[in-house]
């Protein structure tokens, strides 16, 4: 159920209220989804992928011999086929098509083969011989330190290590002085996956020796095309990559996938379409899910709840690949800032290869686990300063329009209204703490980007461009490179141009996701489609209405500025009989100007931070998020159910609320599945079988996610507040809703029976551990002892705003001393003064 809460900005709004901007309306794409694997073409041949069974082993030799007798066989790949390197992020070039001279995890592909059938090619890949030579297996980020183990890649920072990040933003120590509490705790996130209905498909039809166009289920298709260009080693002109609708990606299908590019290169080598559809095990191998994380929080509060300084360190276990790891790691830290005021922060991060599937972005990309850590953290910390959990967070919230420690800019900040209204939603005045043992409730908050603020590869151009063909029949067509993966972005970009021009839903034509007739648009990530795509064309609509306006208001005799788009008109203001059809008004406009075109990008701002690694946090915008989970759990078994959610979203401005509230439940479904039982956990065989690291559940029918059952009633508010740098005010919904539900749900636990819960997913296991604990009067909880002792690497200092800096880091160590100096000055004086010993200490020398 929805309750939109509206701002007095937001009733202003709605005095006129736009024709599609705000109004719920049938998606755009609904009746025309065609997936990737329900492509035909004449002659079309199947392919398979060999993976490997051994977790870490040098490649011997590959056999096709048995596979080549199988009817139907058409041909084989390996490797040395496509030696170029491939990967998402420029920094971690490290995959391969097909692995050459050894493979990194079971699964990890090692050849491939084509046949008239996909039961042939199944069977040819069945008979393919791979021989091996084992390396040592790297099972955890504890394993991966060890410098004597054989390493899975030959860069990183140091034995396998993929990446080590150290900043620190003010004075922390000082920080800590001036607490009342400082409060210690250790958290664990398992790993889990996407568990998207479609499967991973592509189709590759080539058109000349040197020509392929590339179907395939992707939020990418801009970087699949370059990596396709790359390994091809093909001029970018030749290779034309269409993004197929998406039966749900959730972050899985925005990496580049071996099959995608090992499809292309097989198309290329028989001259016929090829087309590879992964079955369910290959997907949970494929992976690209949620990294397993480690954490340590230490975080200074007055007794008021105010905090004074925070220490998080993150471990992630990255799996065998780059991925998006690099940026995973700093996101886990990243955000961390922008939901409430640290004035002094630091942030210690690692990222270890394992030999298990590797990780990547998965819905909320990085912030899940330390938002999961930070609310159950803040709830700690309100027990033991004796403080309402809401009140805390409502003490502590960032102010809208401020800079962060680290260096974000934040815009409006709903944060207030959202906890505000789960709180009176809930009762919860009136009843946490107050229920019978065993029932309970929890709150948390979440925050989240409204699009990356740079592009994977770094350039001076758009990050969404929109191009416009309006026709003398009155139809616009729309060419857009978005990215449409079920969250309704087809419909935002129609509703957008459909609502400037004044015309109808029906009267948009939409070309998208094609890298040969489309402008780029860098994929469907980061929650960046609606606000970015969303400008974009809204400036190809106003300067089509421009060139539109002023044919008409010659035609008409008015002042321009009088002019009205709507009902499919274009008309007097002042006389709304005075006008034409937006046909005729095409059609004035074509002969006066020729042919009708126009354009639109997008480019966000440039973020205040200056520092290494300021790229990975900055966004146009952030969007909020409160929840409050009722539980119910049995003492007696530990099983437990959420029986209420309540939850709010600073969505700032709904372009569709009936797609708005779908993506809000979706998030509740995915976070309560994270929190309750998903996770993408491996066990080791005896050597003797293959001393592999093999998936615990890679089916549908063992991995455990919530069914219809196991979701429960819920309650949503929509928190309308019109950002201006969002699109009619818009901001994201795609990933931040799942933020506060984790860490919710745990503190719901707690409330309902007295224990601590500090991983997820709590199984009942856990809660009857911690209870038995609590029965011996030891420490009530459940989860990881303590963090190792980890290097991670020289630290980055950087002033924070308060302290005067310019978001850059202080490189020389003269700077750095002053620095610290100014720390223990600040413990004594004022802020002012302690400035002032700054300057005085960087202009001695």
């Amino acid at each position: 159920m929805a309750e939109p809460i509206e701002s007095d900005q937001q009733e202003e709004i709605r005095d006129e209220p736009g024709r599609h901007i705000g109004q719920p309306f049938r998606r755009v794409d609904g009746r025309a989804k065609v997936f990737a694997d329900d492509l035909h073409f004449p002659r079309l041949c199947h392919l398979k992928l060999v993976r490997s069974t051994v977790p870490h082993a040098k490649i011997e030799k590959i056999d096709f011999s048995a596979a080549t007798e199988v009817p139907g066989y058409l041909g084989s790949l390996t490797g040395r086929q496509m030696p170029k390197p491939f990967g998402i992020l420029p920094v971690s070039q490290d995959e391969h098509a097909l692995c050459i001279d050894k493979v990194r995890y079971v699964g990890d592909p090692v050849a491939a083969v084509a046949a008239t059938s996909e039961e042939a090619a199944y069977a040819a890949a069945l008979l393919v011989d791979v021989e091996y030579q084992p390396l040592d297996t790297i099972d955890s980020v504890d394993t991966a330190l060890d410098e004597e183990r054989d390493r899975i890649h030959d860069y990183g920072d140091g034995a396998n290590v993929h990446k080590r990040v150290s900043m620190r933003f003010g004075d922390v120590e000082t920080g800590y002085a001036e607490a009342d509490l400082v409060l210690e705790d250790t958290f664990f996130y398992e790993g889990n996956t996407h568990l998207a209905m479609e499967q991973h498909a592509t189709v590759a039809v080539a058109e000349d020796e040197d020509r392929v166009t590339v179907f395939s289920s992707t939020q990418t298709p801009h970087y699949v095309h370059r990596a396709l260009a790359k390994v091809l080693e093909l001029p970018p002109s030749r290779i034309r990559v269409i993004a197929c609708s998406n039966g749900g990606g959730f972050g899985g299908k925005s990496d580049i996938f071996n099959h995608e590019i090992v499809a292309a290169k097989m198309a290329l080598e028989l001259g016929r379409p090829v087309r590879i559809t992964l079955n369910r095990e290959e997907i949970f191998y494929c992976h690209r899910g949620r990294h397993p994380t480690l954490m340590h929080l230490r975080t200074g509060l007055k007794k008021d709840g105010s905090m004074t300084a925070q220490h998080l360190r993150t471990a992630l276990d990255g799996g065998a690949y780059g991925s998006y790891g690099v940026a995973s790691t700093y996101y886990t830290g990243a955000l961390q800032t922008v939901t409430y005021d640290l004035p002094r922060y630091r942030f210690d991060g690692v990222r270890c290869f394992t030999n298990k599937p590797p990780c990547g972005p998965k819905r909320g990309h990085g912030t899940p686990q330390p938002r999961f850590a930070f609310e159950v953290h803040l709830d700690k910390a309100a027990q033991q300063l004796g403080l309402d959990p809401a009140d805390l967070r409502l003490r502590n919230l960032a102010e809208p329009g401020s800079v962060t420690s680290n260096w974000l800019q934040l815009g409006t900040v709903g944060l207030r209204r959202c906890i505000e209204a789960v709180v009176a939603g809930s009762g919860w005045r009136e009843r946490f703490g107050k229920l019978p043992h065993g029932r309970g409730l929890g709150l948390a908050c979440g925050s989240y980007l409204c699009g990356a603020g740079l592009p994977i590869y770094w350039n001076h151009m758009p990050q969404s461009g929109v191009q416009l063909k309006l026709d003398r029949s009155g139809g616009v067509a729309v060419f857009c490179g978005e990215a449409e993966i079920g969250q309704g972005s087809d419909s935002v970009l129609a509703a957008v141009v459909a609502e400037v021009l004044g015309i109808e839903l029906a009267d948009i034509r939409l070309c998208v996701a094609d890298t040969d007739l489309t402008p780029v648009d860098l994929g469907s990530y980061s929650s960046r489609v609606t606000l970015m795509v969303g400008h974009a064309a809204h400036q190809a609509a106003e300067r089509a209405r421009m060139l539109i306006a002023k044919a008409v208001a010659r035609r008409l005799d008015v002042p321009l500025e009088r002019l009205v788009f709507a009902e499919r008109r274009v008309f007097d203001a002042a006389d709304p009989e005075q006008g034409l059809s937006f046909e005729d008004a095409v059609t004035l406009a074509e002969a006066k100007w020729g042919t009708l075109g126009t354009t639109g990008s997008y480019t966000p701002p440039r973020a205040p931070g200056k520092y290494r690694g300021a790229g990975v946090g900055p966004s146009p915008t952030y969007s909020y998020s409160a929840a409050v989970i009722e539980v119910e759990v049995d003492p007696e078994t530990g099983l437990y159910r959420p029986v209420h959610v309540w939850i709010a979203h600073d969505i700032g401005r709904s372009i569709n609320p009936v797609l708005v509230l779908g993506q809000v439940e979706g998030s509740i479904y995915m976070g309560l599945g994270e929190a309750m039982m998903e996770e993408q956990a491996f066990r080791s065989l005896p050597r003797h079988l293959s001393s592999a690291l093999v998936h615990k559940t890679p089916s549908l029918l063992e991995y455990k996610s919530p069914t219809f059952h196991d979701m429960p009633p819920v309650t949503s508010y929509l928190i309308e507040d019109p950002d201006p740098l969002g699109p009619f005010g818009a901001k994201e919904v795609g990933q931040g809703p799942l933020l506060p539900i984790p860490p919710a749900l745990a503190n719901a636990v707690h409330d309902a029976v007295g224990v601590r819960i500090d991983q997820v997913p709590i199984h009942p296991h856990m809660i009857l551990k911690a209870l038995d604990e609590k029965g011996r009067g030891r420490q009530a909880r459940y989860g990881p002892a303590a963090f190792p002792e980890i290097d991670f690497g020289e630290t980055l200092i950087v002033p924070t705003p308060a302290e005067g800096g310019d978001g850059r880091a202080l490189d020389d160590p003269e700077k750095r001393k002053a620095h610290d100096m100014v720390g223990e000055t600040g413990t004594m004086s004022s802020r002012d003064e302690a400035l002032k010993a700054k300057d005085r200490a960087l202009t001695t020398k």
